[in-house]
């Protein structure tokens, strides 16, 4: 994504913020939500005159730049499949969990399973043995699969949601599901106390959109600095 690309993107990010939580604006809420959320995912050719942030990440990426670690870049030293899974799993939880009340992706696709590491969490306070173990074992294949499928999840979530229910706030029995699924690790209560002082809007804001095109950028600047 070029950097006019990344700065419009911006701006209407900004724009959603200021009209999310207005039940007379939330037709266009959700339609901007759709846009900004489509240009962070892999187009998978659907539109061969589009090309999205992660088409730009993914094209031409190998093997070993996706899954070496540590790699020191600005604010950060994960390795790409770090970023793409932790930024699905943290979609992943709150969308599911703490806006639809359902079951999560990784449990209902079995990607749990598919993507060949133990590891269920968010992916904060993990280790670096873990990172490198993790970065080494993921299935890219699994991993790319389930960050579609949430991305898809995400958007019939968004797009059912009525007039108003933007400015809900997630229940204490949803909250309490993130710890007892093991969602998020022991050390990172944290996480959990942020999320569950945000209102819908605030989870889409940040997880569902500005989370990831985050991560985005910090992958991309692994790309950049081992694929000269």
């Amino acid at each position: 994504m070029s950097l006019e690309a990344r700065k419009i993107w911006n701006a209407s990010h900004q724009q959603l913020t200021r009209i999310i939580t207005k039940p007379e604006e939330h037709a266009n809420a959700v339609a901007l939500f759709l846009e900004l959320h489509d240009c962070l995912y892999a187009s998978n050719g659907n539109n061969p005159e589009q090309t999205n942030y992660e088409d730009e990440l993914l094209k031409d990426l190998r093997e070993q730049t996706m899954r070496s670690y540590p790699v020191h870049t600005a604010n950060s030293n994960n390795s790409i499949v770090w970023h793409i899974w932790h930024s699905a799993r943290i979609e992943d939880i709150t969308m599911n969990i703490l806006t639809a009340d359902r079951d999560q992706i990784l449990h209902s696709g079995h990607y749990a399973e598919k993507l060949h590491t133990p590891f269920i969490h968010s992916g904060n306070g993990m280790s670096g043995q873990e990172i490198a173990e993790f970065s080494a074992a993921v299935d890219l294949e699994a991993l790319l699969e389930y960050r579609q499928a949430v991305a898809a999840g995400t958007r019939s979530i968004i797009a059912g949601l009525q007039p108003g229910q933007f400015r809900n706030k997630p229940r204490s029995t949803q909250i309490s599901r993130i710890s007892a699924e093991g969602a998020v690790k022991e050390t990172e209560q944290w996480l959990i106390d942020y999320w569950g002082g945000k209102t819908i809007a605030g989870l889409v804001l940040m997880p569902a959109t500005r989370h990831n095109f985050v991560h985005l950028n910090k992958a991309m600047r692994v790309k950049l600095k081992l694929q000269k």
